[in-house]
């Protein structure tokens, strides 16, 4: 492949890249064959607009009414209820890393996470967020940031208060469904 390069002075640097390369690469075996590893190749931005598709996906295949946002202040109408969807793969600590959580005019989020061969969902009430994660966990500002925030979960063993807003799939759907159908 470098001798495709017929610049000099671009094989130069083209060869410090290619030793370079293996010192940047993560390969983790873990998500081989995954249905989900070529998410984690794709730009953040990207991850996310793949995470909201795929819940939109998800709850629609499942019967839910489920619709566009024409505001930037939410991702999705879910059976009338505006919602915030927060993705994340699962990081090289055990956990999900739910990133840029704001105070807007959404009533839920829903966050869904996938790991090599699962995935998991939580659909938490604007009203729990602002008590245990807006404003508390800041991100880019922080501790006493308060404009965004981030929501680190572990499968399996998510604080108390999250407890009751899913973890598997059955029961964040259920949840969703029984909003929707009151």
């Amino acid at each position: 492949m470098l001798n495709s390069i017929p610049d000099p002075d671009v094989k130069a640097p083209a060869n410090i890249a290619a030793l370079l390369q293996p010192d940047y690469e993560v390969t983790d075996e873990s998500w081989a064959g995954s249905p989900f590893a070529w998410i984690r190749a794709r730009p953040s931005r990207q991850r996310g607009k793949i995470g909201e598709q795929l819940v939109a996906g998800w709850f629609a295949a499942k019967g839910l009414d489920v619709v566009g946002s024409k505001s930037s202040q939410y991702d999705r109408l879910i059976h009338s209820y505006r919602i915030e969807v927060k993705f994340s793969t699962l990081w090289g600590s055990g956990q999900y890393a739910f990133q840029q959580i704001r105070n807007q005019d959404y009533q839920y989020a829903i966050c869904l996470g996938v790991s090599p061969f699962s995935a998991h969902c939580w659909v938490v009430s604007k009203e729990l967020l602002l008590k245990h994660v807006i404003g508390q966990r800041g991100q880019h500002t922080g501790r006493g940031g308060a404009d965004t925030a981030w929501l680190h979960v572990k499968p399996g063993e998510p604080e108390d208060w999250l407890r009751p807003t899913g973890g598997q799939l059955g029961a964040a759907f259920l949840l969703l469904s029984r909003l929707a159908h009151g």
